[in-house]
């Protein structure tokens, strides 16, 4: 029978060696003192990274050393410099990441370890958080469900989705294929500025204008509900998908669109039965986007919602407005303690998944439809 090396001649190991053989290489070729200096500005920058972790008094001078060992080398080989740096900030970049997504998980396993459960007998960490639905970590009986915050966010995304999909593929359309040049460089600038706007003023505005007039016209008691929430979240997530919609669209070859004006279609029957059908992969991936902004949100929710979390009845009544996952972590995170803490790092985990798979779902989409506009498909 074969081994796996047999199997495989051009596996891990055989990779290892030529990429060793390759900086064996690189290391002969390149000037011994540009050698030094990229040896020094690595082991000076682990170095402050291993002393800020370990909070040591010698981490500046760590940093110190890497930005002298960085500026030599800017100042003798440029080049080199240059990839060394980058390098340097890409590893850096994973690295941090993957210790956020270590230290987010490490805080929240001690009340998930206590509020564990069984079912058909496999052990579940966390399960009574799930399975219960009264926050009560003021209480003697301290509770610490996360159903009431997953529902205001699934009903605050929904809501925001609905508001920012069609608007946001409208607008894109516009911009992309109806808009003349003098409007287009109007109103794409104007889109991309909604980006830049505070989440603090778009709350504000929320709370001061929208939610009184509706809590008038519509005799609601108190001010938040989760429909103006979803919809000033949606306004919000308009830039996003307006971008990444007008990016789709503008990626269809445009001898698809002259090919079907060809035959005689209008301009609007093209754009409905071949730019937006060419297109819907990266326009379905531009909605994910503006979701995971929807629930990502943080300020918005905090300040147009009651902050008491309780699950509305019925599950889809979106004309009241308790909390959300973001807003129950702004709201407590700064006088919070011991399993009440630990509660708010759940609550940071489930958003942090949730987000990462809507991440890796529009690149998934965004892929297929390179491939689909390439030809590949």
């Amino acid at each position: 029978m074969a081994t796996n090396q047999q199997r495989d001649p051009d596996g891990w190991q055989s990779r290892l060696a030529s990429r060793l053989a390759r900086f064996r290489e690189f290391v002969q070729d390149t000037e011994n003192d540009a050698v030094a200096a990229g040896a020094i500005g690595a082991l000076s920058l682990v170095s402050a990274f291993v002393g800020f972790l370990a909070t040591s008094p010698y981490t500046s001078l760590f940093a110190l050393g890497f930005l002298m060992a960085v500026t030599y080398g800017w100042l003798r080989h440029q080049e080199l410099a240059a990839r060394g740096v980058t390098l340097a900030m890409t590893v850096s970049t994973v690295v941090i990441l993957a210790l956020i997504t270590f230290f987010i998980f490490y805080e929240a396993w001690p009340i998930l370890q206590d509020e564990s459960g069984t079912v058909f007998g496999i052990w579940v960490p966390g399960l009574e958080m799930f399975t219960t639905t009264a926050w009560t970590p003021a209480q003697a009986d301290k509770q610490y469900s996360m159903l009431p915050m997953i529902q205001g966010t699934v009903l605050v995304t929904v809501i925001a989705t609905v508001v920012a999909g069609p608007l946001g593929v409208a607008a894109a359309l516009f911009i992309s294929e109806i808009a003349p040049g003098p409007v287009r460089e109007v109103v794409k600038p104007g889109v991309e500025i909604l980006a830049g706007i505070p989440s603090i003023v778009y709350g504000f505005l929320g709370f001061t204008v929208l939610s009184p007039w509706a809590s008038d016209a519509f005799s609601l008691v108190g001010q938040g509900t989760y429909l103006f929430v979803g919809i000033v979240v949606g306004l919000m997530a308009l830039p996003t998908v307006v971008s990444v919609a007008e990016d789709a669209i503008n990626s269809v070859p445009e001898s698809m669109k002259s090919g079907s004006l060809a035959l005689g279609t209008t301009d609007w029957q093209t754009m409905t039965t071949v730019t937006i059908p060419t297109a819907f992969s990266g326009v379905s991936a531009a909605v994910l986007l503006g979701v995971g902004r929807a629930i990502g949100e943080t300020m918005a929710a905090t300040v147009m919602l009651r902050n008491t979390p309780t699950v509305a009845e019925p599950l889809y009544n979106v004309f009241y407005g308790f909390e959300t996952l973001t807003s129950l972590i702004a709201a407590n995170y700064g006088s919070s303690s011991g399993f009440q803490k630990d509660a708010l790092f759940v609550a940071g985990c489930i958003l942090f998944v949730t987000v990462l798979f809507l991440s890796i779902g529009s690149q998934l989409i965004e892929r297929r439809m390179d491939r689909k506009v390439g030809g590949v498909e």
